[in-house]
């Protein structure tokens, strides 16, 4: 996990548009099982900050948008390493268990907005993901994160039922069979 403590987030930011986006090459980025399986905190559900954020298309939105479904939203930017290596398989995981009751939601807090996003997600060859954006990182102040990547697990209701600090394997079988195993639970 990247961490900020050492940095105020907007220097963080700042520091982020100076540097080339793309320092890691694609061929750098980590094969998942270089990842750990997700190790989740779960809790007993609680209220989700309102978060706004938009689509690549520009259009406003935000986590009620997705009310009814199983979310994991994923907090991640193009320049962080740890985030460019889970990214995969969070690929992955939205093309085995996305739909109806399930979606993976990953917000990039890059600065530079849409392009490198586009641009990232060209080159890894990510097919199933959106792309949603929340290039002012008010997420990162209003769900008290010290550093990315950062995943939630949100239930249909809207509400937050696990956390996660740091990157994972979220396409491995036990990670699979966690959400299957929550989704069932319905």
């Amino acid at each position: 996990m990247i961490e900020r403590k050492t940095m105020p987030r907007r220097n963080l930011l700042r520091t982020a548009l100076l540097a080339p986006p793309f320092a890691m090459g694609a061929s750098q980025v980590a094969k998942a099982q270089e990842l750990p399986d997700p190790q989740m905190d779960q809790t007993a559900p609680m209220a989700m900050p309102s978060l706004k954020f938009t689509t690549a298309a520009g259009k406003p939105i935000t986590l009620k948008d997705f009310k009814g479904k199983f979310i994991l939203l994923n907090i991640w930017a193009t320049w962080c390493g740890p985030c460019r290596e889970e990214m995969p398989t969070l690929d992955r995981l939205q093309a085995k268990l996305g739909g109806t009751h399930f979606q993976v939601v990953p917000i990039s807090i890059d600065a530079g907005g849409l392009a490198p996003v586009q641009q990232f997600y060209h080159e890894i060859g990510i097919k199933h993901l959106d792309i949603y954006l929340n290039i002012s990182g008010d997420a990162m102040d209003a769900l008290n994160l010290e550093g990315i990547p950062a995943s939630f697990l949100i239930n249909p209701e809207g509400l937050q039922i696990g956390s996660l600090a740091g990157a994972a394997d979220w396409s491995s079988p036990s990670a699979v069979a966690f959400f299957q195993k929550a989704m069932a639970a319905l």
